[in-house]
């Protein structure tokens, strides 16, 4: 793939790029929904990659263009760029320049071709790897000097405030921070992460998704309404966050709730927990135990959160009866994928009793991928 991404950018801009770097996307094994209440996630990097051929530019251009896209090249001041100034998949890269230089931070313009293998729609964060992917690059073509998590920070900001997407900040710290063989346990307030290995293949099995294809958008409106729910929540129980309530405190706080934000705050509160228990699971090495975490946090995800759909419930239940220690919906909700935990001789089986569900209620043919815990942002080039 690298020489096809460098023999593109030189046809698309007419010269060679000084260099090549990658992204990738991410499952997040649990923990959905607690990063913008500053708690904590067990995410893993994917082998899909976003990969980026990228060189500077003096004259405060920035030139985009993408194999994914229309053939064209988008071409933008620099100087101009403000949110709500740009459309479609290039508002990500560009937001990205935007927020560097919102932190007063000398960056220009560049050359940028963009290639990537991260399905978008898919729940399986397509947006992050091209945010971070351009975070790193400009890094280190501008000499920045910015740490990992403050790459991860431009890049969630460029997300928030030129996308308009108020996503937390796990996806992309995934992004630029996991390594290969560990899942990133991750507090999203503190931004303090640590890698727990996560030795799939030495246990006999493997993690596979289940991209349902039915596509999400977490910019219409339902995503920001479950976030503003939750801060509300917090203000009522006087916390700065949701993270500040522990699971034995729960019950009490909940009969102090509006009926409305019961469900919210009983899934952030049990989804951090659910983080902490899989973690010590991981680490003391039974990754097989992660199972009924999922499943169960599934259950949350969908009776309590309200972000699953027919696709992902019937995807977890036909995973599950096929055998499957366990499976739940990850990303956002309102579609995307489902992670299913297998053993290793059993995953065609339930991959097949997934598809097999699938045609029996009349939904399209869903996509399977194998997750490997895989490395972060770098330099490829």
């Amino acid at each position: 793939m690298n020489a096809r991404v460098r023999g593109d950018f030189e046809r698309v801009h007419g010269r060679a790029p000084e260099g090549l770097w990658a992204a990738p996307g991410r499952v997040n094994l649990i923990g959905e929904h607690t990063d913008y209440n500053d708690g904590f996630a067990l995410p893993m990097a994917l082998p899909q990659t976003a990969v980026l051929a990228a060189r500077r530019r003096d004259d405060g251009l920035l030139r985009l263009h993408s194999a994914q896209g229309d053939g064209r090249v988008t071409e933008l001041r620099v100087a101009d760029l403000a949110p709500g100034s740009v459309p479609g998949w290039a508002r990500y890269p560009a937001g990205v320049v935007w927020a560097l230089r919102e932190r007063g931070l000398a960056v220009g313009g560049a050359d940028l071709h963009l290639d990537s293998t991260v399905p978008a729609g898919a729940g399986l964060s397509s947006s992050a790897a091209l945010e971070c992917v351009v975070a790193v690059a400009y890094e280190e073509l501008y000499g920045l000097g910015l740490e990992r998590p403050e790459l991860a920070r431009v890049a969630q900001y460029a997300e928030n405030a030129f996308a308009g997407v108020p996503c937390g900040v796990m996806d992309q710290m995934a992004s630029v921070c996991c390594t290969e063989g560990s899942a990133l346990h991750l507090d999203s307030r503190s931004l303090e992460v640590r890698q727990v290995p996560f030795d799939l293949g030495g246990h006999g099995l493997r993690l596979l998704v289940l991209d349902t294809r039915v596509q999400h958008d977490l910019a219409d409106g339902a995503y920001a309404a479950l976030r503003a729910g939750c801060e509300n929540a917090a203000r009522l129980l006087g916390l700065a966050a949701l993270r500040d309530l522990g699971e034995e405190e729960l019950p009490g706080a909940l009969g102090r709730l509006p009926a409305g934000l019961v469900p919210l705050v009983r899934h952030v509160v049990t989804e951090n927990a659910r983080v902490g228990r899989a973690a010590e699971r991981l680490a003391a090495g039974e990754p097989e135990a992660l199972g009924p975490l999922l499943t169960e946090g599934h259950a949350s995800l969908r009776e309590d959160y309200g972000v699953s759909c027919a696709e992902t419930d019937l995807a977890v239940e036909a995973a599950v009866a096929a055998g499957a220690l366990g499976a739940r919906m990850t990303g956002g909700g309102f579609g995307g994928s489902v992670i299913a935990l297998v053993r290793a001789d059993e995953a065609a089986a339930v991959a097949r009793a997934v598809t097999a569900a699938f045609a029996g209620a009349g939904f399209g043919a869903p996509a399977v991928l194998e997750a490997v815990p895989s490395a972060g942002a770098r330099r490829i080039g």
